[in-house]
């Protein structure tokens, strides 16, 4: 690109996220947006952008990068198009409904040189980079857990995949990355109270490279809106808010409890408990910067494609452990020998 020229960004969908792309889009320096993608148009009237109808529409205005946040099943469709083209693309997660899906996206943006990358926005919560600092630094000691809780209401836009696509692929993501670690097992359960064709609540069980526990429970079942992350090591634990951006640590104590039937009871003496003071960024608008860096070919730190597809295969591994009641391997589609159980260090 050339000095002083304008990044020509285009969108695709203008759902709740969509719209919420198209404002950070509009704002951000260095970035023009020159077309947004959907057939119902501009139903507020309020857009800067024009809305076409087709993504041909869109090519013809030439871009230089798409946000694909159109529903998860025309993702693949999508997201060849746009490499065919020989544009970048920002794919909301998950990448892709399927794991074949995922892997033929990877290889056309591979093969055609481009800057692509997917949607993970919780690795830019400012709790959970701060987080991911810390134990970098082992704040912590030895990880022994990492525990998800995500749930809230039903969100009415989503029609073509369950709470496992949808949400459990947020908290995928965030325990392979704020750990360092991949996953090897899952295990898993799920049921369906709202009369959809896709589970609305699941729960899983996993376990990490290095041994490390870790137990998901994601549904869209509560009037209770929680995103949780709970990280316990030999130091203590770390306690992640994303919808709040907070970071506490509560650390073992140092001192004994001379009150010996609590002491029993409790396992770990309580010590200090510290919430720490963060910047707090809009994740969104991280993301988007970060993406628009590695467009214009700077060093930048966004979630590849593969990453992604890594984050759809172990998806899916969980949907196969809830259909057949099997602890998967994760890459192998298999499940684990007989006898070989999740460590709880």
């Amino acid at each position: 690109m050339s000095a002083g020229r304008k990044l020509r960004a285009g969108l695709i969908g203008l759902g709740a996220m969509g719209r919420n792309h198209a404002r950070v889009l509009s704002g951000l320096d260095g970035v023009e947006l020159v077309g947004i993608v959907d057939p119902a148009g501009d139903t507020t009237g309020t857009l800067r952008a024009p809305v076409v109808p087709e993504l041909g529409d869109l090519l013809a205005l030439g871009v230089d990068y798409a946000v694909v946040a159109c529903p998860t099943a025309l993702h693949e469709q999508v997201g060849l198009e746009l490499a065919a083209n020989g544009v970048s693309a920002l794919i909301e997660k998950p990448l892709a409904q399927s794991v074949d899906a995922a892997l033929r996206l990877v290889e056309a943006f591979e093969a055609a040189g481009l800057v692509a990358g997917v949607g993970h926005i919780e690795r830019y919560n400012p709790a959970l980079q701060n987080l991911r600092t810390r134990l970098e630094a082992g704040e912590l000691g030895e990880v022994y857990q990492v525990v998800t809780r995500r749930q809230g209401p039903f969100p009415h836009r989503i029609a073509d995949v369950g709470v496992v696509m949808d949400l459990a692929t947020h908290d995928i993501d965030l325990t392979s990355w704020v750990t360092g670690q991949e996953y090897t097992s899952v295990s898993a359960r799920t049921v369906s109270r709202s009369g959809r064709l896709h589970e609305d609540m699941v729960a899983v069980v996993g376990q990490l490279a290095d041994g490390t526990m870790v137990n998901h429970l994601v549904n869209w079942l509560s009037p209770l809106k929680e995103r949780s992350t709970v990280i316990t090591g030999d130091r203590g634990c770390f306690v992640a808010d994303t919808l709040t951006a907070d970071l506490t640590f509560y650390a073992n104590g140092a001192i004994d409890t001379e009150w010996e039937a609590l002491r029993a009871f409790r396992g770990v003496a309580e010590g200090d408990m510290v919430r720490y003071a963060i910047p707090k960024r809009e994740p969104l608008l991280v993301e988007h910067e970060r993406f628009r860096d590695a467009v214009e070919g700077k060093e930048s730190d966004i979630v590849t494609l593969r990453q992604g597809l890594r984050t759809v295969e172990v998806a899916g591994a969980v949907l196969r452990s809830a259909t057949d009641g099997s602890t998967i391997a994760v890459g192998t589609g298999t499940p684990s020998p007989a006898g070989d159980t999740l460590s709880t260090r």
